[in-house]
Order: C-alpha cells, then structure tokens, then sequence
C-alpha cells in the first residue's frame, strides 16, 4: 500500500476517526461519569461541590474531542454524516439539546446560596450526563441491526421507521452499556480527585459499574453472536477507485457480525482488553491503587470502541432496507486531496491538542475535600 495513495488514506482515516472517538470517551466519560454520580456521591452541597470541581476547570476542554470527532465525520466521510443526520434527526437533536445545559450549569449553580436552586441545577447537569452516552450507545446498537435506509439513482437518502424504531432492545442495551461505561469511568477519575465520604462513595458505584460493564459486554457479545445476522461483501470493491456506495454486493447471514476475529487474530485483544479493564478497575479500587484503576477503566473503554470497530470493519453504516446500500470505509469518503490536507493538519493539531490537555491537568491537579472547599469557597464553583 503506496504510503498516502487513496487507499492508505481511507485506512488512516477509519483510524484517525476511532482515534478522535476514544479521545472523546477517555475525557468526555469521565465528566460525564461525574456529572451523572453528582446527585448521588454528593450529600449535602459541599460534598457536590467537591464533584463539580473535579470536573468543572476541564469539561469545555474535553469537549473538543466530541467537535473533532464530528467534524472529521463531516469532512471524511460526507455521505455517512449527511444520511446519519438526515435519519436520526430527532436522537442528534435531543443529543444536542441536553448538552446545553452543560454550560448554563457550571457557570449557574452556584450563583444562588438557595438549596432548591442548587438541586435545580445538580439535576440539569445529570441529564447531560446520562443522555449523551444514552444515545450513542443506541446509535451504535443500530448499526449492528442496520440502518432502514436507501439511496436513489441521484443518492438522495429515504429513511423508513421513525424514533422509536431505533429503541431495538438490543440498542437500548448498548445505550446501557455505554452508560456504565461512563459512570465506571466517572467514579474512577473522581477516586483520584477526592477525599473524604465523595471518594468511598465513588468505590462503591465504581464496584457496580464495573461488574455492570461486564455483564452487558457478554450479553451483548453473545446475542451478537448468536442472534444478529452479519453482513458480508461479496463483490469486489476498487478501493482506491472513486467513492460510490451503490457499486457492490452485500448479503446479511452468510456470517456473523464476529467474522472479522478469525480473519484478524490479534483484533481478539480488543475484547480481552474490555473484560480485562473493568475487572482491573473493579479489583485496584478495592486496594486504593486509584492511578492504577483510572488506566484499567480507561483501557476498558478503548477495548470495548475497538470491539465494536472491528466488528462492524470495513462497513460505517449498514443499510437493513437495501444491504447493498450499505456504507463503508472505502466508498463513503472524501476525495484524496481532502483526505490528504486533513491528514496533514491532525498530524499537526492533535498532538498540539494533546500537549495543552496534559498541561490542564498537570497544571490543575489535585485532590479536593470538604475542608478545601471551606477554605476555597469564594474561589471555587
């Protein structure tokens, strides 16, 4: 493969696009992991207060990677983001919608000394904890179960069923996994960050997340396995030839969803590498290693996205009306001048990205208690 040919950068690009979606879960699931434990770790308003401001210097900056990820989306893979956002207009919508309150929150909640107006706002910063991941969590269950779309000879998108068509149990149980996810991941950066009632509170959901993590993993690797067809290319497909998804033949059935781990091996460590971490986060919280637990989690949720990654490989987004609809890496994508300036410029930005994430961090680090909040009222959210 010709280092920057047409087919190298479609491959770079799948990765990149996994790349900047891992970066999103790593920062943006813990606060929100934080935000959705905030009603429940803290106990009165000083406690809550120690949460919040584990997270509230850094949130806005975590969420350039949900920017990022969206717009590379846009930029690489234009006919997968039209048709995605043209189908689920209504989930991306109220996605959106809860994230407002993310902002309003932070810089709201603790204006008012009034209890009432700070429980308010505790609440709002919940539901942005828990919707987002909620929704793409079902966003990725559906991909497994295809999309009811198709294209016309012009490839303008139609789309069958509606909102609820979406809410498949086996999507509401990846929105669930995805949930505890996040809240496994919450409570392991608040670990670190906290002292005191927040940080053994923090341990006892982190206990349950993790063990909620690997039960829904397995659910949802078995019924996978068992009970969801897979799709299958059958026609050749030109990969470095121009970007046309009604050029090929695809058939649901002829194998699983799990083909792609006996073709790739070492992608079997993906899973593993789930398992592996939610059990590591379960067992280092026990014994304190708090650093050790925050990498475990961390490496759960790398090893369940590239699960999911490899599993779907090469398709980005299956069509159940027309299977040979069905987009993937290789003929969704942008023209090669497009790809080549975009990889060009994240090469240059994300470790730009990258460097002033860590110094944040570095520069911001350190635990929070109920005596420092005291100490810090007027300074501190």
């Amino acid at each position: 493969m010709e280092f920057l040919s047409y087919e190298y950068l479609r491959l770079v690009w799948w990765i990149l696009i996994g790349v900047l979606w891992i970066g999103f879960a790593l920062t943006e699931g813990f606060d929100m992991g934080v935000a959705m434990l905030l009603p429940f770790v803290g106990k009165n308003d000083e406690e809550r207060r120690i949460a919040i401001n584990a997270i509230a210097p850094h949130w806005d900056g975590n969420q350039v990677w949900l920017i990022l990820a969206a717009g590379a989306l846009f930029a690489a893979w234009p006919t997968l983001y039209a048709t995605a956002f043209s189908g689920m207009y209504l989930a991306l919508l109220i996605l959106l919608f809860t994230l407002f309150l993310r902002p309003v929150g932070f810089d709201y909640r603790s204006k008012l000394p009034s209890q009432k107006w700070r429980n308010f706002w505790d609440w709002a910063l919940f539901v942005p904890g828990v919707i987002p991941p909620l929704i793409l969590g079902v966003g990725m269950g559906n991909l497994f179960l295809g999309i009811g779309f198709k294209y016309d000879e012009y490839m303008r998108s139609s789309f069958e069923g509606g909102f609820f068509q979406l809410l498949h149990p086996f999507a509401l149980l990846a929105g669930l996994l995805a949930v505890a996810m996040f809240m496994m991941h919450g409570a392991s950066y608040l670990m670190l960050r906290s002292e005191g009632p927040v940080h053994e509170r923090s341990k006892a959901f982190l206990h349950k997340a993790a063990l909620v993590v690997i039960a829904l993993f397995a659910i949802e690797g078995l019924w996978l396995w068992l009970a969801i067809d897979g799709y299958t290319i059958t026609s050749e497909i030109d990969v470095s030839g121009p970007s046309n998804p009604l050029n090929k033949t695809v058939l649901i059935g002829e194998a699983t969803w799990l083909q792609n781990y006996g073709k790739y091996p070492l992608s079997v460590l993906a899973p593993l590498m789930g398992f592996a971490g939610a059990l590591g986060a379960l067992v280092f919280s026990k014994a304190e290693r708090t650093g050790l637990a925050f990498f475990s989690s961390s490496m759960s949720l790398i090893g369940i996205i590239l699960t999911a990654g490899f599993s779907l490989f090469p398709f980005i987004f299956p069509s159940s009306l027309n299977p040979n609809h069905s987009l993937t890496m290789w003929d969704a994508t942008s023209s090669a001048l497009t790809l080549n300036i975009m990889f060009w410029a994240a090469m240059i930005f994300v470790p730009i990205i990258l460097a002033y994430t860590f110094w944040c961090y570095k520069t911001m680090w350190g635990k929070y208690s109920v005596e420092t909040i005291r100490a810090h009222d007027h300074e501190l959210y």
